[in-house]
């Protein structure tokens, strides 16, 4: 299977997704919270640096419940392009 490399939008949106989860994370240590969710200190490192901006979903699912962050609303966060908000 050939992956095609990621479109800059989709770039983008994992960095929004990333600083997301990295706000939600608050004062939690990434290790604590990492451990909670089953995935390694450096891949939630990756994750809120936005170097992997398309985690597996179920990464993002553990990460959701570890936080206390509704799985919808991260799903906006991914989603919503601040450029299209500010030309509104």
């Amino acid at each position: 299977m050939v992956r095609h490399p990621l479109a800059p939008e989709q770039i983008e949106a994992g960095r929004r997704l990333g600083a997301a989860l990295r706000s939600a994370r608050a004062g939690r240590s990434p290790v604590e919270v990492a451990l909670a969710a089953e995935i390694s200190p450096e891949t939630l490192r990756k994750i809120e640096t936005g170097r992997l901006p398309t985690p597996a979903f179920g990464t993002i699912v553990r990460l959701s419940e570890v936080l206390g962050v509704p799985l919808s609303e991260l799903a906006i966060v991914w989603r919503t392009d601040p450029a299209l908000s500010k030309a509104s």
